[in-house]
């Protein structure tokens, strides 16, 4: 039964720099990257290629001795250029240097009476041989899923509440057959419910009109609502021993071209967003793109940061870095490693705070768009206990409790907190409104991981 949730708890954070819905004329990215590190959890990676060898779009490239079903593969045709390791052999990058002919393997196409025949266990070994199971994160942990598992549901998030966020109506524009393959795959995967979560009130994007075989749930409020774990624990909570699946509608697109048309298709639109570019906009590309064509001639004067995915919980990457394997944003802001006199102590209503601190009136313009620059305006300290991580989490659970717990290594104290629901996205309003400055990711990432492997 679908259902309608309104959220009052949480903080819309807007920036400037928001990209305009149109493809911009960006020169194509000639090199693209898989980096392991994109894949929370993997942890014995296992290079399956050598540099010099020549790869199709779909070959695989490599996989998880600790999870082998599940085929890692190239987004592109051309050469693999370098494998990047780091301290001790760390695998840290695959680079492939893209030609000009694109060729893609070709793997079983399947009509709707095929597909409807398939059993499940054929559609997880498809999937896991043919690059696009990756897509299927598992809840707990926020890791790739286990193909042995069988989740209680599946869940996607239809939008996107994060900074800058792009439009997924503009991004899988035309892409309505695929979506629905898509959904019908995932229907194979669970004895459950495939939910798709819509903003309510928002115009539903073409892609969403008519698509079967889901439970359409509504959510509307402040982000995080469109963080997927916040609209699990509103719909289907995780508790222990429970498994539960999670795609992006992107994700979703993929699995459903794999099937329709036999090919492993890598084709993404990302949105270059950000107040430190000249021109804004989106980009049609590949996943693992190198970002640097898109920064080129349209970044404005200064220092700046690059950000694959978005600024509260993108990864810092270099300007001829490469795109995350799961983001569908680069966001680029001014650097901010400048003293600025009297600090946050300077009255001004062009900085953003959530709270009304001294000197800061942004509070009384809620709809101006903020130009931010990357610095932390303090340092580390001790806990200070004011309530506000409350008031951006709209979840039954006590955040500054929870990250005391993993502090403490308490695990039965994490249990009853409910750290199974959680992963990093959905505590990141918590860093950025900590007056403390804790690295709250970062910690709750050590607890996750004390719990798993414990």
């Amino acid at each position: 039964m679908s259902k309608l949730i309104k959220l009052k708890k949480g903080f819309d954070i807007k920036l400037a720099g928001k990209a305009d819905k149109q493809l911009a004329n960006f020169q194509p990215a000639q090199t693209f990257a898989i980096k392991p590190t994109d894949f929370i959890g993997m942890q014995r990676p296992k290079v399956i290629v050598n540099e010099g060898d020549t790869v199709k779009a779909g070959t695989p490239i490599l996989f998880d001795k600790k999870l082998d079903r599940v085929q890692y593969v190239s987004p592109v045709s051309g050469e693999i250029v370098e494998i990047k390791r780091g301290e001790k052999r760390r695998l840290l990058e695959i680079k492939i240097k893209a030609d000009q002919t694109f060729e893609f393997e070709q793997f079983t196409k399947y009509s709707d009476s095929d597909l409807k025949s398939l059993k499940r266990e054929d559609v997880v070994n498809h999937m896991a041989m043919t690059g696009v199971w990756p897509q299927l994160i598992q809840r707990p942990f926020g890791v790739v899923a286990n193909p042995e598992d069988e989740p209680k549901a599946i869940f996607i998030s239809g939008f996107d509440t994060h900074p800058l966020a792009p439009d997924y109506g503009f991004l899988l524009k035309g892409q309505e057959k695929y979506f629905q393959v898509g959904i019908n795959v995932l229907k194979k995967l669970t004895p459950g419910v495939v939910h798709l979560n819509l903003e309510d009130g928002a115009e539903v994007p073409s892609v969403y009109n008519n698509v079967q075989n889901v439970q359409i749930n509504k959510f509307s409020g402040p982000h995080p609502a469109g963080n997927v774990g916040v609209q699990i624990h509103h719909i289907n909570p995780i508790n222990k021993g429970d498994v539960a699946w999670t795609v992006n509608p992107y994700g979703v697109v993929q699995i459903g071209k794999l099937f329709m048309d036999g090919v492993y298709d890598a084709s993404k639109i990302v949105a270059i967003t950000g107040s430190h570019l000249t021109k804004p906009a989106y980009a049609k590309t590949y996943i693992g793109a190198c970002v640097d064509k898109f920064l080129a001639g349209n970044t404005k004067e200064g220092k700046f940061r690059v950000v694959s995915g978005n600024v509260l919980t993108g990864q810092r990457i270099n300007s001829d870095g490469y795109v995350g394997y799961y983001d569908n944003q680069i966001t680029v802001l001014p650097e901010g490693d400048e003293y600025e006199f009297l600090g946050w102590m300077k009255p001004t209503s062009a900085r953003l705070s959530y709270h009304r601190a001294l000197g800061l009136f942004s509070f009384l313009k809620p709809n101006q768009e903020f130009v931010l620059d990357t610095n932390m305006r303090g340092e580390e300290r001790a806990f200070v206990q004011t309530g506000v991580f409350e008031n951006v989490t709209p979840m039954d659970i006590y955040p500054v409790y929870l990250l005391k717990a993993i502090m403490a290594e308490d695990y039965d104290e994490m249990e009853e907190l409910g750290i199974y629901e959680l992963i990093e996205e959905d505590l990141a309003l918590c860093e950025f409104v900590d007056v403390s400055k804790h690295p709250v990711q970062e910690i709750l990432r050590k607890g996750i991981e004390l719990i798993q492997y414990s």
